[in-house]
């Protein structure tokens, strides 16, 4: 081995081990934001199903860095780089359900979701055991050499798909950001890698690719873990839903919160008038955009004042809890018992029945039918 070459592993090995160790930050990070806290509450349970898919993401993708180094690759045989070969494989649905579960406040682990990754992971074994050195490619090894080569792109795209889906109504500044290094850096890591692959023999990368693939990977690995060490508690994950049979709570008033900036006490106070008075929530397609023009302030002004001083993370559920008091007032009155429960949804600013029905059932714990029956019943009445 040359200077040079020698000097090529060196670098190669420091870029991997500081890989290593920014992805080892981010897993500790996030574990200590999902702290088991009692009593349990959906938002707990999603941060620590969170952290444990980024604790397995961690390991799994440290197991890839070290098995893609040219050394490994070209040491061992295909039988013992199989396994290795199957993980890497499988880690772009691994990080395409952790974006999710980042970026989308309603999105929940299912056990269907294990099965992309299971069918990756066996394209990657089956390809590995199906290659051997100085033997002609068969069917096999051709047809699984085309899956864990584009169907990695499939999921990249889908995982950017994620990352721009409901940006719009993201409060959180920082998972905005995070949003477009995500959308921006997997395209370019993506475009380069499907490249550096297709004209590396047999899949492995030669050294200079393999430096740069992991430079690319440093890259993408360091910023998010400055963004996510830089959040504060609480603020990687909410709840899926507000827990079933939870009142709504009454809308925050502008100077509910002490501790916001006295320099949006005014922009609260117009905020609470426009959406509490004048019903703006009942607007048409309304967005952050579309409020922040009708108050004439800077967006980003609105979306802080809404995350910071009203608790809020996401646009549609601050909204969507004004229009839930409505609705669930309406269903109870009896002299609107006549109005048929679509009725009432649209005008309180849902724009179709099932988001509604959903969003519903989430918080009550019952159908806006069955909410209606028992608000209105003789039994209940008298209660009253």
């Amino acid at each position: 081995m040359t200077e040079l070459q020698l000097a090529a592993a060196l670098l190669d090995a420091a870029l991997r081990g500081a890989a290593i160790a920014l992805l080892l930050l981010i897993a500790l990070r996030i574990r200590r934001d999902s702290a088991p806290v009692t009593p349990s509450t959906p938002a707990t349970a999603r941060a620590r199903s969170a952290a444990r898919l980024l604790t397995l993401f961690t390991l799994a993708l440290c197991i890839q860095i070290v098995s893609s180094t040219p050394l490994f690759e070209r040491s061992l045989s295909s039988t013992w780089q199989a396994l290795p070969v199957g993980i890497s494989v499988g880690n772009s649905v691994l990080f395409w359900l952790f974006v999710q579960l980042l970026f989308d406040d309603d999105f929940e682990l299912r056990r269907w979701h294990a099965l992309p990754w299971l069918f990756m992971f066996a394209s990657g074994l089956t390809f590995a055991l199906s290659f051997g050195e100085g033997t002609p490619a068969t069917t096999v090894h051709l047809v699984t050499q085309a899956l864990i080569r584009w169907l990695p792109l499939l999921f990249a795209v889908l995982t950017m798909v994620a990352a721009v889906r409901r940006w719009s109504a993201d409060l959180v500044e920082s998972r905005r950001q995070l949003r477009a290094f995500v959308v921006v850096a997997g395209c370019v890591y993506t475009a380069v890698m499907v490249a550096l692959r297709l004209n590396a023999g047999h899949g492995m990368l030669a050294a200079p690719a393999a430096l740069v693939d992991i430079a690319f990977l440093l890259v993408i690995v360091a910023v998010p873990t400055v963004a996510v060490v830089r959040l504060r508690p609480g603020e990687l994950f909410a709840p899926a839903s507000t827990p079933a049979g939870t009142a709504v709570p009454a809308p925050v008033q502008a100077d509910a919160d002490t501790t916001s900036d006295p320099q949006e006490q005014p922009l609260l106070a117009n905020l609470h008038a426009l959406m509490a008075d004048q019903r703006a929530y009942a607007q048409e397609n309304l967005t952050v955009a579309s409020l922040a023009q009708q108050l004439k302030v800077p967006e980003y002004r609105l979306r802080r004042a809404i995350n910071r001083s009203l608790g809020h993370r996401n646009f549609n559920a601050y909204v969507n809890e004004f229009r839930l008091r409505e609705t669930q007032a309406a269903l109870r009155d009896p002299l609107q018992s006549h109005l048929p429960i679509l009725t009432i949804a649209l005008t309180a600013g849902f724009q179709s029945i099932g988001p509604f029905n959903r969003a519903f059932k989430a918080l009550t714990g019952q159908t806006p039918s069955e909410y209606r029956q028992q608000s209105t019943s003789p039994t209940a009445q008298a209660d009253k």
